[in-house]
């Protein structure tokens, strides 16, 4: 990848390791960070080849969404997505200021070599790169043992995969179950890359994730989930979308690691509530619904997939008026 390509955190911590490494691998490879301030947290953020936007900056955006957001919530990181789209950035890549680039961390491109693997219904693609007992964050926890036999995969070829997750080592994207009753370091292993076909459902989340422009509609992070929540539920949304386009989400080895900041667990499991008992729903009402095919669709099927969930009570109405800010500030951003 030779352009200029962008890479989106947010913040309320000023810059540190994680974040000095990261910068180090953009200018090696010509790419920008894009940080997004809240309420908290530093007024500067002095490093390479890097734009902050603070809480006050963000105000006065282009972007009608920078006025409607929640502050003290990550969903802020919705306009670091749009001032990237807005710079003609050939691919967005995501992760949160406490993840670091292993060594071997350099862009992806667009199409990659994975395997195809099929499953109707959830399959937990962890097991395919690790043998340690562990789910992603936002697995229904009733599944976590379930067989897998029924898997199917398709040998190795090139496929095109506009959204990419990178595992993470360390302190693995899981869940507050997990890290309650099993919490260690996880180290996943190096392989082939993992697509799952139309229909396969997974969790993704934010960590380590490539976007491309084909997918950019679907960035958007809903403001009234829990900070635990707002990516898994985004990364549902994302799937079923895709699926109408004949993609799915590819999953691959680490290239990144995380040095995890301070967490309350029991917090995180009240934030994690909502998806325990609604995940599993959500999934089957995305299911359901008939969306239009093509890529040209995907802003139209993202607010038809938060109708569903506002209407099933999900979300309040008032996701709603931000998912079609969001869907015109893209469109205004895009063009």
């Amino acid at each position: 990848m030779t352009d200029a390509f962008c890479c989106v955190v947010t913040t309320i911590q000023p810059p540190n390791t994680a974040m000095r490494q990261l910068t180090e691998k953009l200018e090696t490879h010509g790419g920008r960070l894009i940080v997004i301030g809240d309420k908290k947290g530093p007024q500067g953020f002095d490093l390479p080849r890097t734009v902050f936007h603070p809480l006050n900056g963000q105000l006065k955006m282009a972007h009608e969404l920078a006025h409607k957001l929640p502050t003290g919530h990550y969903a802020r990181k919705n306009l670091g997505y749009l001032e990237a789209i807005g710079s003609g950035s050939p691919a967005i890549f995501e992760t949160d200021d406490d993840n670091a680039p292993l060594e071997t961390w350099t862009p992806r491109d667009l199409e990659q070599p994975a395997e195809m693997w099929r499953r109707q219904g959830w399959f937990n693609v962890y097991a395919l790169f690790s043998t340690d007992f562990l789910w992603p964050r936002g697995f229904p926890l009733d599944l976590v043992r379930a067989d897998s036999s029924t898997v199917s995969s398709r040998p190795e070829s090139s496929l095109t995969a506009p959204i990419q997750q990178g595992l993470v080592n360390g302190s693995a994207d899981v869940d507050a179950v997990w890290r309650l009753l099993l919490d260690r370091q996880i180290e996943f292993s190096q392989r082939t890359a993992v697509m799952l076909a139309p229909g396969t459902w997974c969790p993704f989340n934010s960590q380590c994730t490539w976007w491309w422009p084909v997918a950019y509609p679907l960035l958007y992070l809903p403001c009234f989930a829990s900070f635990r929540m707002t990516d898994i539920w985004r990364g549902f949304v994302a799937q079923r979308c895709l699926w109408e386009m004949g993609q799915g989400v590819l999953f691959h080895s680490p290239q990144m690691f995380q040095d995890r900041n301070v967490h309350d667990l029991m917090r995180d499991f009240q934030d994690e509530v909502p998806g325990y008992l609604g995940n599993a729903r959500i999934a089957r009402l995305l299911d359901e619904l008939r969306l239009e095919a093509g890529p040209d669709a995907a802003a139209d099927n993202l607010i038809r997939c938060y109708e569903t969930l506002v209407g099933n009570q999900l979300l309040p109405e008032q996701e709603l008026d931000l998912v079609k800010t969001w869907v015109s500030d893209y469109r205004k951003a895009a063009h």
